[in-house]
């Protein structure tokens, strides 16, 4: 039998670990996902490793993968960047 896939047409979150998923507004979600990447930045270890990374694709071009380098040197402070351009 195959798989179906369903696309999901709304944000879900959960409310605490263990929870199940519930649908949430998209304000909701950005808030949560903008409060869990300043929780994780405000942990960083002054002069330790980056608690924060970000995959880009190495199909992207080169104007979006500039990007998102930016994204993560300039405003999360990380140099975890992987394109994946080795491959």
């Amino acid at each position: 039998m195959a798989k179906r896939y369903v696309r999901l047409t709304q944000p879900l979150v959960r409310d605490g670990k263990g929870q199940p998923l519930r649908p949430a507004t998209w304000d909701e979600a950005l808030d949560r996902t903008a409060a869990g990447l300043r929780a994780a930045t405000a942990r960083q270890v002054p002069g330790g490793p980056s608690p924060v990374g970000i995959f880009s694709c190495s199909k992207a071009t080169n104007e979006v993968n500039f990007a998102a380098q930016k994204l993560a040197r300039v405003a999360l402070g990380s140099n975890n960047i992987d394109s994946c351009n080795r491959t």
